[in-house]
């Protein structure tokens, strides 16, 4: 997808060492000029230690860190072409709106009309110019968080680094500034590395995510192919909800592994790659690509009982034990169009299940 455009940020066996404390283990990752690219994970992962490494506050223990093809280790944090954007703003209260987003600028030796004319063009980008007298105390944190953003993107840096800038937002205004970044992003043409722990976020926003845990990268790709064709348990579980079921393979032939889970329920799926008849290993199957009906549908379907339904507005989560095995999640859209029969706690179904949804796991 991006593969035409020049790198931007090249990581390579990049190793952070704090004490005895390994943060970040042999990372290597590749990031295109004019990407959305975000890093993905919980915390500890060692996403914002990366981040903190490109943007040079903090040193790079081993490997190398390059910013269009030049070697970073030794520019201080203010020599690198890059600009952070934080959780907290960091705005200063005594300044106005528009001397806030300009005083990077005059630090930069613009003079001062230049920098008030820039400042104006980026609050116009983020659609503050009405609020830039106003000091920081009389904005909202959604505005405060433009203002942040304009600072960060007036020098026009070739990179920004985003730390889970909107963390602080509530729920409404989070979802409004996803599409708003992205919608700057594409505008700018600027390079963002965004770290979140948010998955939906993630899923949102980015043209390729990588994912993290314990320090080690986990899987990169774009949002599709991470949330429908995960790597292992861990990606698996964490990107969106699944049902994780332990099951035995009985055969592998012709790209199709013939599995089975407790009770003796037969299901067939795409092989991967190390899986070979005789393993236990677990399969992701995604709620919406479950369905439930009365009757059996296909050979697969496995019956059990309804334990609970869960109304939760755009969707109904069903959940359902079977007769002999794990219990199972469903999904239906609240809608006509969808399956979105709700069956009675304690009613006899059959869950059935859409062809591919079932995903082996190495691990």
């Amino acid at each position: 997808m991006h593969s035409d455009r020049p790198i931007a940020v090249d990581v390579r066996d990049a190793v952070k060492v704090y004490g005895d404390f390994t943060a970040l283990k042999r990372v290597s990752l590749s990031i295109h000029d004019n990407e959305f690219f975000t890093l993905l994970g919980p915390s500890g992962c060692g996403k914002t230690t990366l981040l903190r490494m490109i943007a040079g506050f903090e040193d790079v223990t081993e490997g190398s860190i390059a910013l269009f093809g030049e070697p970073i280790a030794a520019l201080p944090p203010h020599k690198r072409p890059v600009n952070t954007v934080f959780q907290n703003y960091a705005l200063f209260p005594h300044m106005t709106v528009l001397d806030n987003v300009g005083f990077g600028l005059e630090m930069l030796g613009r003079s001062k009309s230049e920098a008030r004319k820039r400042a104006g063009e980026v609050l116009e980008m983020v659609q503050l110019s009405q609020f830039s007298s106003r000091k920081p105390s009389q904005l909202s944190g959604g505005q405060q968080q433009r203002v942040a953003l304009a600072r960060a993107l007036a020098p026009q840096p070739k990179v920004l680094l985003l730390d889970e800038p909107l963390s602080a937002l509530d729920l409404k205004l989070r979802k409004a500034m996803q599409l708003e970044l992205k919608h700057l992003q594409r505008e700018t043409g600027i390079t963002f590395i965004f770290v979140t722990h948010d998955q939906e976020e993630a899923l949102t926003m980015s043209d390729r995510i990588a994912v993290m845990s314990a320090g080690e990268l986990q899987q990169l790709g774009d949002a599709r192919e991470i949330y429908e064709r995960p790597k292992n348990r861990f990606v698996a579980d964490f990107i969106g909800d699944t049902n994780l079921i332990e099951v035995t393979v009985d055969a592998v032939a012709e790209g199709q592994a013939k599995c089975h889970l407790g009770g003796g329920h037969a299901l067939i799926c795409d092989e991967v790659e190390g899986v070979k008849a005789g393993d236990k290993v677990h399969m992701s199957m995604r709620p919406e690509r479950l369905f439930l009906s009365e009757e059996p549908m296909a050979a697969e379907g496995f019956k059990g009982t309804v334990r609970e339904n869960i109304f939760i507005g755009t969707d109904i989560t069903t959940i359902v034990a079977l007769n002999e095995g794990p219990d199972f999640t469903i999904r239906a859209s609240n809608s006509s169009r969808g399956n979105s029969r709700v069956f009675d706690i304690g009613a006899e179904v059959v869950v059935n299940m859409e062809q591919g949804a079932g995903r082996l796991l190495t691990d």
